[in-house]
């Protein structure tokens, strides 16, 4: 079933760690919003004539959109397309912005999930991450959301922060876990050559981020969440009950998706497009009715090696028969010496010939999947 992703670019300020296609100067932001809206009719055709099944509305930062906005983009895409009768409607937000007013425009457009960017409970992790939010703030906003109806919550949670100490870590994850949230998303701290955090480095500002203490931090993640029923089912996703992010699944599994926005990425199973990152640009030539995009046609090994990097990362594992019955390649021939390898170093299993990752295996996840990789 294809998805629609929704990039908005602009944002409050700008995190020290992200280097996602963000501005900080919303002078424009109403011309962007008519382009996005202009781009979904352009770009229409790209997807199958599918009920969408998801719809993400993602950045930068969506809920900065005013009542006015929103709603135009919100019918632009129900003139445009159809929708499933259960699709997900997920919008990422900044617990600053989620007022009641925003929630309740959120709630009557028909957003079903929210992603809220709260990264810490704590000051002095989202001080040193150059958050626009307070820790009083990530709490009120998930509060507010439940109060108002939002039964589908997804939480972005940081780990591996120099100033956050195994304490500060575990306070977090007792903090999210007491909040009845269903999902919650956590990824270690990367520092990007192109960030605050990237020239601070270079500058001997700021240590690199150690790797052992990376890895304490999410074997305490995986332990605590599963205490409180929360299953893991991608590497840096935990939800409880089943309530997997259908958008980002549909990633996973390769099912196709139009990217919408500034540096949006579009895949329909034979071909990828990326769009240029630069609000500028892409005003320009959506102006024009043009998409600026370039276009990479990919190979049967392409296919088959970016399916093994996204299945292996999840609960259902890279499944050879579908590899085999798709592109007639045979993987456990063609890398028998890596997979027995990871097998003997119980980092991988082989079940119903579907290798998935172990616990243990988890930690090296992108080094196993690329020396997986078929090689032409």
């Amino acid at each position: 079933m294809p998805s629609l992703y929704i990039h908005v670019p602009f944002c409050k300020q700008a995190c020290h760690y992200c280097d996602f296609h963000f501005s900080v100067n919303q002078n424009n932001k109403k011309e962007i919003v008519q382009a996005l809206a202009k781009e979904i009719t352009l770009q229409k055709d790209y997807l199958p004539a599918s009920p969408l099944q998801t719809i993400y509305f993602g950045g930068g930062t969506p809920s900065l959109l005013d009542e006015s906005e929103f709603s135009y983009l919100v019918n632009t895409i129900h003139k445009t397309f159809s929708l499933s009768s259960n699709a997900e409607i997920t919008l990422e937000a900044n617990p600053d912005d989620l007022t009641l007013e925003k929630l309740h425009l959120f709630k009557k457009s028909g957003i079903n999930r929210l992603s809220i960017g709260t990264q810490s409970f704590q000051d002095i992790c989202l001080k040193y991450l150059n958050r626009a939010h307070n820790a009083t703030q990530a709490q009120q906003s998930i509060l507010e959301a439940q109060n108002l109806g939002f039964d589908n919550i997804s939480i972005d949670l940081i780990y591996a922060i120099p100033v956050a100490d195994h304490k500060t870590w575990q306070q977090d994850l007792e903090q999210a876990t007491s909040l009845q949230i269903q999902h919650i998303s956590a990824y270690c701290l990367t520092i990007e050559e192109q960030t605050v955090f990237g020239r601070m480095l270079q500058r001997n500002q700021m240590p690199p981020i150690d790797d052992e203490f990376a890895s304490q931090q999410f074997n305490t993640l995986i332990n605590h969440l599963s205490q409180h029923e929360f299953e893991q089912y991608e590497i840096s996703n935990f939800a409880k009950n089943q309530s997997y992010s259908q958008h980002n699944s549909n990633y996973w599994i390769k099912n196709p998706y139009l990217g919408i926005g500034p540096s949006a990425h579009s895949y329909n199973g034979t071909t990828r497009q990326f769009n240029v990152a630069s609000n500028g640009k892409y005003l320009k030539s959506i102006q024009q009715n043009t998409v600026p995009y370039s276009l990479e046609k990919l190979s049967k090994i392409d296919q088959v090696n970016e399916y093994i990097m996204t299945s292996l990362r999840t609960i259902w594992g890279c499944d050879l028969n579908k590899v085999f019955n798709s592109f007639g390649i045979n993987v456990l021939i063609q890398n028998k010496s890596y997979i027995d390898e990871y097998i003997d170093k119980k980092l991988l299993k082989l079940e119903n010939n579907i290798l998935k990752l172990t616990n243990n295996g988890k930690l090296f996840a992108d080094k196993i999947a690329s020396d997986l990789f078929i090689v032409e």
